[in-house]
């Protein structure tokens, strides 16, 4: 029987959950992207708004697709995983991109050091209780008028992923309420720019609405 991981050593479960998938992950799902206008169209908005050639981290990059896409936007883009099985996959999809191993709450830059933050469906794996701090950090590494975009899962109770493709590993998926991380936004010095909620599509594999929300850290 595969034990569920217990929330106080997330980090931990989220790296072991990814190393172990890294590879069917990447097969299983080739193009991040593709039939996601919407999400495009929010890629494009949040690179004008940051400026072309600006320092952007992917946070929570996995094997670098949307790394790959904000750098084809024309931004000076880097990602960040936990995962060194996914960085792995990055480092060969995209060898041209920088990749680097790390947590979101704890990231190896100075502070105001980039000029924008995507965490796109990264935030998924943190608890509750500890996404101030994982806000604050992104807060930290953004330069004044510094841009956040992120994206999750809408919904109220979590979903818990056992055994995907055979492998004996659990991990939660934690869904969010868009007025919620709204208030933290707040609470961490962003204001909020924008907040998409975009409905479920079957087509995709989804369950769940897609929030999207773009913030900007007060100049």
């Amino acid at each position: 029987m595969t034990n569920a991981p217990d929330a106080t050593d997330f980090l931990a479960a989220t790296r072991t959950f990814y190393d172990t998938v890294a590879d069917d992950y990447a097969d299983h799902f080739p193009d991040d992207l593709s039939g996601r206008p919407l999400e495009r169209a929010l890629f494009a908005a949040f690179a004008e708004l940051v400026g072309a050639g600006a320092a952007v981290a992917d946070l929570g990059c996995g094997p670098g697709r949307v790394t790959a896409h904000l750098a084809g936007l024309g931004l000076d883009a880097f990602g960040v995983d936990l995962s060194e099985s996914m960085l792995a996959v990055a480092r060969r999809e995209h060898p041209e991109l920088r990749y680097e191993q790390g947590s979101m709450l704890d990231l190896a830059l100075p502070d105001g050091a980039l000029a924008g933050v995507v965490s796109w469906y990264s935030i998924i794996h943190t608890p509750v209780e500890r996404l101030p701090g994982l806000l604050g950090e992104f807060h930290r590494v953004l330069a004044p008028g510094g841009h956040l975009l992120l994206a999750f899962q809408v919904g109220d109770e979590p979903l818990r992923l056992e055994r995907p493709f055979g492998h004996p590993v659990t991990l939660d998926f934690h869904r969010r309420r868009p007025e919620h991380v709204a208030g933290l936004l707040a609470d961490a010095g962003f204001r909020l720019g924008s907040r998409t909620v975009r409905e479920t599509d079957e087509r995709l594999g989804e369950s769940t609405p897609q929030a999207l929300l773009m913030a900007r850290k007060q100049a």
